[in-house]
């Protein structure tokens, strides 16, 4: 994971320097001071302070300051347009591209670089052609669509052979060794990272050469062949140093560091994690120090020096934390559960073992996104040979009934006509077996659809399916419901295994009926309980009060399936329902099985309000109270301020229809 984020802001880096090909090379050396000189400067020519002002755009505030970004680059745009520079509006729209791939907008990014690619195709600028579909390329592959992110590199790949640019190609090899890095494929990414290197190191390009290698060492660290890794890593290391990119130089140390903790020689990995350490401290690379520290505490542990493990992986964690970096977290989580366990402090290890389970499953589901991406390619790639199979074919049975023509005798004839009944047999049975293929594939499809339905919101499965992962988002105001049957364990007692299963079962299937009713979102089972969530995830106006009602229908429910089953002398369920409102995190977790699960206080307050409401009784917190207040259908009942655990005294209402 941390060397496909290196991978894909280099990338666009180098996509996005493309256009500085364009500019006179004295610009691009001077700094952002002089640059505004140039922009300010009315004597010179529209071109050059045009010029000027995209290089502030682009390397002023690209990666540091995205929005200031935009803002130069519209300033760029809007003096193009009124000067008639059509090539330096593509640019600018470019650089805005840019700007929003930066800040996670993908649609928006997309949207501008397609304006930009009207305007070059419309001047016929090959370069700014080129560099726009190799962007959008970037985008898809950033949201691991990777056939999409295949195809345009492709095409990008031609334009740049095409006119000879060497940059451009090396640019694009890599990006398509990205590609298939990505879906584990390291022959083809090799081959790919090879070629780059040859164009990068045929026009001096020592920023691209390193990269390059370094993409290289990774793939051999990933196959296990260290003496190669090391070696790729080592020359890329030595350029940094002249070229002074002193992140570089600590990322390729920690590789380092990394290769040698796996071959056991510990003294030197701890060598290589400090180098990497002291030179992320000095830039403030806070994700980098993460990454060095957690290096640190896991050679220690592995060093059975289990209390520096500790120092180094709590500053890991806290690093990780605080730059948001999910993977570091999990590693940090790890190393400090190990450390703790060792150290025989089994309630310190606990907490960190939870911590990493929860990061591990969120994490999972974006592995699991990308196994259905490798599907997806594998499926394309398939579809595409079929189809081009199929073209060869038709093309050589053209040819072979054109010889057949040519030929007027009446034997040749007679045998040509079996011929043709013989290749209208064959074309039948290929024709029949593309179709059988596409059946397949689409019963596949909609095998794949229902099962994404069957388990997951359905605007989260959309999502899923188009981005190939599904953000975790924040929701402000959502009502989360549980229920928890009273008398399970006399009836568990009562009932065989089979007819517990069953009785639970047709409880849980009235439920899902009521809240498919109501809106209401099943989030889940636990034992004998159910989860439910109203205003996700399409949050509405009238949610609080929708999982108020479905929560009344269940216990209407209950109410009368006892009074049947008392009737026929079999036992049966009473239930508690507690609903609590407030804010949440949800999203998919799972690897094996997905899961959509909410995450926050409410939901532990939402727990509460079960325990502590009564049986037969829908129990509200003051939250949800105050939504509802002046429903007039509901009757409160004000029950007081009410102990409830780890949570101390809460203002409880219980709720009911008014007669």
């Amino acid at each position: 994971m941390i060397f496909k984020t290196m991978k894909k802001l280099f990338s666009l880096l180098l996509f996005l320097s493309l256009s500085l090909l364009l500019q006179n090379k004295p610009l691009r050396a001077q700094g952002l001071d002089s640059l505004f000189g140039v922009w300010n400067d009315v004597s010179q020519t529209d071109s050059i302070r045009l010029n000027a002002l995209g290089t502030i755009a682009r390397n002023g505030f690209l990666f540091s300051k995205p929005d200031s970004a935009f803002y130069y680059a519209q300033m760029q745009y809007d003096f193009a347009s009124k000067s008639g520079i059509k090539i330096e509006m593509a640019n600018a729209l470019n650089t805005q591209a840019g700007s929003f791939y930066v800040r996670g907008n993908n649609a928006k990014a997309l949207d501008y670089l397609n304006r930009s690619l009207v305007i070059s195709k419309k001047i016929g600028d090959k370069k700014g052609l080129t560099k726009s579909i190799g962007n959008v390329g970037l985008i898809y592959a950033a949201q691991d669509n990777y056939p999409k992110a295949l195809g345009y590199y492709l095409q990008s790949l031609k334009i740049w052979e095409e006119i000879g640019d060497k940059k451009g190609i090396a640019t694009t090899l890599n990006n398509i060794g990205n590609i298939y890095q990505e879906q584990s494929d390291f022959p083809k990414a090799l081959d790919y990272y090879h070629r780059s290197l040859e164009n990068q190191e045929a026009i001096g390009d020592t920023k691209g050469i390193s990269a390059s290698l370094n993409n290289i060492g990774t793939i051999y660290q990933e196959q296990g062949k260290y003496a190669e890794a090391i070696n790729n890593f080592e020359r890329s290391i030595n350029i940094q140093e002249k070229i002074g990119n002193q992140k570089g130089i600590a990322s390729a140390l920690s590789n380092l560091g990394n290769i040698y903790g796996e071959k056991g020689e510990l003294t030197e990995a701890l060598e290589y994690y400090r180098k990497s350490l002291h030179i992320r401290e000095a830039i403030g690379d806070k994700k980098g120090m993460a990454i060095s520290y957690n290096g640190l505490g896991i050679t220690f542990n592995r060093r059975e020096e289990y209390s520096n493990g500790l120092i180094e992986c709590l500053k890991g964690l806290e690093l990780a934390e605080e730059v948001g970096a999910f993977l570091d977290q999990k590693f940090a989580c790890q190393c400090l559960y190990d450390a703790y366990k060792a150290l025989n402090q089994g309630n310190e290890a606990l907490v960190y073992l939870e911590k990493m389970q929860i990061i591990t499953d969120s994490l999972n589901s974006e592995e699991t996104s990308k196994n259905l991406q490798q599907m997806e390619f594998a499926k394309q790639v398939y579809q595409d040979s079929v189809v081009t199979a199929e073209k060869e074919r038709l093309i050589d049975e053209a040819h072979k009934e054109e010889v057949q023509k040519q030929n007027k005798t009446r034997n040749i004839l007679a045998i040509g006509g079996g011929v043709i009944l013989l290749l209208a047999g064959t074309i039948y049975s290929r024709l029949r077996f593309v179709r059988k293929s596409k059946a397949s594939l689409q019963v596949e499809k909609d095998l794949s659809e229902n099962l994404l339905l069957n388990i997951l919101p359905a605007d989260i499965a959309a999502e899923l399916k188009e981005k190939g992962r599904a953000d975790a988002r924040d929701f402000d105001r959502v009502s989360i419901l549980f229920t928890d049957f009273k008398g399970f364990t006399a009836a568990s007692e009562k009932l065989s295994a089979k007819e517990l299963v069953s009785e639970i079962n047709a409880c849980f299937e009235a439920f899902d009926g009521i809240m498919d009713k109501y809106k209401v979102e099943k989030i889940k089972t636990i034992g004998d309980a159910y989860m439910a969530a109203g205003g996700l995830p399409i949050p509405s106006d009238d949610s609080v009060k929708n999982t108020v009602m479905a929560a009344l229908e269940m216990q209407d429910f209950i109410i009368k399936r006892k009074k049947e089953m008392d009737i026929k002398g079999l036992p049966a369920f009473e239930m508690r329902v507690g609903i609590h409102t407030g804010p949440v995190v949800a999203g998919i977790v799972g690897v094996k099985k997905f899961a959509y699960d909410i995450w926050g206080d409410t939901v532990n307050t939402a727990s509460r309000m079960e325990s502590s409401g009564g049986v037969g009784k829908v129990n509200l917190s003051q939250a949800t109270y105050n939504e509802l207040k002046d429903d007039s259908d509901l009757a409160f009942e004000s029950r007081g301020k009410i102990q409830a655990k780890g949570k101390g005294e809460i203002e409880m209402y219980f709720v009911e229809l008014k007669a």
